[in-house]
């Protein structure tokens, strides 16, 4: 009887899966999203800021939201801010911070990459499972993101009760 290798055991292959299934969809995605003018990490933050209670959120949450550094957060908002997509404002909770908010043309250009990107997730993600399955790994990713990455949701709440700005229709 063969014993069991540890470098072939399952847990191995559910990370390795995972890894994989990122690769795969992000290269799916990047041709969809340069036509709309985006890269990935703009239509995240982007995306983070329009789901968010009045399309803003501290700088430094933002950074702790996504996968770049603060600086790279930085860079990306700098070319969003100077293509009239971001703008930055004082957080009159902490001098130190800056809330990163989305403008009126940036939900515009987002929602319309949105559109797009929907089909693709839909024809490469989400369309190959049923609804029982997506519902299950959705809640196990968000279990396993809870646990590696507590600060994912940074800043919502804090974003709920500063004080409103404009709102820009989310």
């Amino acid at each position: 009887m063969a014993t069991k290798r540890i470098i072939d055991d399952d847990r191995l292959t559910a990370v390795g899966l995972l890894v994989e299934v990122h690769r795969g969809l992000t290269q799916k995605f990047a041709a969809r999203l340069a036509r709309h003018g985006l890269s990935e990490n703009e239509l995240e933050i982007m995306l983070r800021l329009g789901r968010t209670p009045n399309c803003q959120l501290r700088m430094s949450d933002l950074a702790a939201q996504t996968s770049l550094t603060t600086s790279g957060v930085t860079r990306v908002v700098d070319r969003l801010e100077r293509a009239g997509l971001v703008e930055r404002a004082s957080c009159d909770t902490d001098r130190r911070g800056t809330w990163a908010v989305l403008t009126e043309a940036g939900l515009d250009r987002v929602t319309a990459a949105v559109a797009d990107h929907i089909e693709d997730v839909d024809r490469w993600y989400t369309g190959l499972l049923t609804p029982e399955q997506l519902t299950a790994l959705t809640e196990a990713l968000r279990i396993v993101r809870d646990t590696v990455r507590p600060e994912a949701v940074a800043g919502v709440m804090e974003a709920e009760r500063a004080r409103p700005r404009r709102h820009v229709g989310v």
